[in-house]
């Protein structure tokens, strides 16, 4: 079972002079704007759960709170009104000693501009947590070290923050987290200072680091891509309050109001939606004891040329062509294996969309879409694909495709051009199956060029 490292219940935050009285009215249903002239309302009945082992992300635009709340999960800031508990231990109103050691032993924090100690070394920066708790001067250094090794900075531990670059020292902000040894992190705004080429580079080691590590991290950003690519779960916040928490795709796919929906539009789906968002049923799929005439029939009922053959297991085993099977009815052989071939493309359920193009294109049926177990358990038709990276369905903006310029003829030539589906004849009766499964395609064909039309003046880019 999914275990809870961190708790915020109804959590409010109110600078200002009446900062009780503004928290009262807002319970009673006042908004933050009329509640002024006791306080600023930075935090508005804020609750949510962070999970072991998850990153968790909270994010929103400047004056959304999302700094003020990840202040208040460590005790920065007061809480006003509401709790916050770490491993079972109500911070609010603790002593400031207990509070203290609640974040030596518990909780870990990364800053937006770095915060190291510019007299010291690399190395005495990430041992410093090490050394408020006392542990002797060899076994923090040792500790260090092997902290600097593993964010990619072996070999600079005698050096100053001076002597690095903006992106070494948020590696060492990060070390110096680690180092820590605490469960929970707390990384506010961590790479918003980079450059966007280091900041990339970054969010890729700390998803690498956390595969490693499993540490429970709380990470806050105004970048909607970069929380897509860090959060299992993501908390959305809009003037103090949390209007939606939930998976990437959660939010991109199902947002829970027209301000969320706006907030996603420009998002990268290519980047966040995987192949398990996207898949359609198998078809024509043909199991492996099944005959050429039993494919055939799975092949024309779906105007396909070709299917996938899976085991009784539904593990994918190969495919086979229409005109292979044609060559065995002929013959008067029952059995598909002679004919089986290797599935050139297939990809698994938790890849995203940017890395099935090519395969999609190379691909001579839908997309094959399998588990961890080599299962089929969906496909992924081209028009599917491309369909998935336009904007919502309640959007009226036309589909920016992510492709150069392309012609009709072009967009059916991709979804398969008809002839390339048409099997010799045998027989008549096979002609005018070869001849139904030809106008299939054309039709297909047609459909893929009318969605392809632009609703608009504009052109399909």
């Amino acid at each position: 079972m999914t275990e809870t490292a961190l708790e915020a219940r109804h959590l409010f935050k109110v600078f200002g002079r009446n900062p009780n009285q503004a928290v009262r009215r807002l319970k009673a249903g006042e908004s933050r704007t009329d509640t002024l002239d006791a306080g600023t309302a930075a935090v508005i009945d804020a609750s949510f759960t962070v999970n072991r082992g998850e990153i968790f992300v909270i994010m929103g635009l400047s004056g959304s709170g999302k700094s003020t709340i990840i202040r208040m999960l460590n005790g920065l800031h007061d809480i006003t009104d509401g709790s916050v508990v770490i491993n079972g231990d109500e911070i609010a109103g603790v002593p400031a000693s207990r509070l203290r050691q609640i974040r030596r032993e518990n909780v870990s924090m990364v800053f937006q501009h770095f915060a190291l100690l510019p007299h010291r070394t690399v190395a005495d920066n990430v041992a410093y947590p090490l050394e408020l708790k006392g542990v002797p001067k060899a076994d923090r250094l040792a500790k260090a070290n092997e902290v600097i090794a593993m964010v990619g900075l072996d070999g600079w531990g005698d050096k100053l923050p001076s002597q690095l670059s903006g992106g070494m020292q948020q590696r060492v902000g990060i070390a110096r987290a680690l180092a820590a040894d605490t469960e929970i992190l707390l990384m506010d705004e961590a790479f918003s200072a980079l450059d966007p080429l280091i900041r990339r580079e970054m969010q890729e080691q700390l998803v690498e680091l956390q595969e490693k590590l499993q540490k429970t991290i709380v990470f806050i950003t105004h970048d909607l891509n970069e929380a897509m690519f860090l959060g299992d779960r993501i908390a959305v916040m809009r003037d103090g309050r949390i209007v939606q928490i939930g998976t990437p795709e959660d939010i991109l796919t199902d947002p829970a109001n027209d301000y969320v929906e706006q907030f996603v539009q420009d998002v990268d789906r290519a980047r966040v939606l995987t192949a398990a968002n996207v898949m359609e049923r198998p078809r024509p799929v043909v199991a492996d004891t099944a005959g050429p005439r039993t494919a055939l029939r799975q092949m024309r009922d779906a105007y396909m040329s070709a299917a996938y053959v899976t085991g009784r297991d539904r593990k994918l085993l190969g495919m086979v062509t229409d005109r292979d099977a044609v060559k065995l009815v002929r013959k008067g052989e029952t059995s598909l294996k002679s004919i089986l071939k290797p599935v050139p493309q297939s990809v698994p359920e938790d890849e995203v969309l940017m890395n099935l193009f090519v395969p999609a294109v190379e691909s001579q049926l839908p997309l094959a879409v399998v588990d961890a177990e080599g299962r089929l358990t969906g496909v992924i038709p081209r028009v599917t694909l491309l369909a998935a990276l336009g904007p919502g369905p309640n959007s009226t903006e036309e589909i920016t495709l992510p492709l150069p310029p392309v012609s009709h003829a072009e967009i059916a030539a991709v979804l398969g051009e008809a002839a390339d589906a048409v099997a010799p004849a045998a027989t008549t009766g096979d002609a005018a199956r070869v001849v139904e499964r030809a106008e299939g395609e054309t039709k297909r064909a047609e459909r893929a060029r009318d969605e392809a039309e632009p609703q608009t003046e504009g052109e399909v880019r």
